[in-house]
């Protein structure tokens, strides 16, 4: 009987061994990115640094930013939506600082309703963080040739469309005309890991029932 036992013991405790393993690597991992959006949330409220030369899409993603200059009233608009409110666009805007470098503001949100509105675009002041969002997937279809409304934003075609640099201040303060800012945030970064190990500790489970099932049933057998 323990000859007959043995086999199903022998891939049992190794599975379930494997599949616990997993889980608490998982468990791990959840707490090591709850670490990492606890120090991202940090640096999206510290105080605001002058816009460096270069920003570094790695190092430099979401750290808040302030520069000087004036909007050119060169836009793209992004498809967007908030909770409560009608349907409407983020306002990507052209920037021209005090140095002469041309970058760009996400300036925030109207409703459609307000999108035809005139907007100044005198002397201002920027207060934001820099950002590389990948909002596009590969469902997202191209602007609209017609409207010239985009669905996702998309720093380098951003860029080249409006002859700036591919640098993003995604405005954190008001810049005027009725613009909602829509200040970057850790929400969409997931942190899925827990439901990750509920999956392998559940496969664990499943495997060490399964194991007991056998080895009673050959116990069965035998007697």
């Amino acid at each position: 009987m323990l000859r007959k036992m043995f086999f199903p013991i022998l891939l049992g405790l190794p599975g379930c061994a494997v599949l616990i393993s997993l889980g608490v690597w998982q468990v791990q991992r959840m707490h090591l990115k709850a670490g990492v959006l606890a120090e991202i949330e940090a640096m999206i409220h510290d105080a605001p640094v002058p816009l460096m030369a270069a920003p570094d899409p790695a190092a430099d993603k979401f750290r808040p930013v302030t520069v000087e200059g004036r909007f050119t009233g060169d836009v793209i608009e992004v498809l967007f939506g908030i909770k409560g409110a009608s349907p409407g666009v983020l306002v990507i805007e052209a920037f021209e600082t005090a140095e002469g470098r041309r970058i760009m503001v996400d300036r925030g949100f109207v409703e459609d309703e307000a999108r035809a509105l005139p907007r100044g675009n005198g002397a201002t002041r920027v207060v934001g963080n820099l950002h590389w969002p990948i909002d596009a997937t590969s469902s997202t279809p191209p602007p609209d040739t017609k409207t010239g409304l985009w669905f996702a934003r998309d720093v380098p075609a951003m860029a080249a469309k409006l002859n700036a640099e591919p640098t993003l201040i995604v405005a954190r303060e008001p810049t005027g005309n009725g613009i909602t800012p829509v200040p970057v945030n850790t929400s969409s970064i997931p942190n899925d890991h827990w439901g990750y190990a509920i999956t392998w500790f559940s496969l664990a489970l499943v495997w060490a029932v399964m194991t007991l099932v056998l080895v009673w049933r050959i116990r069965r057998q035998t007697v």
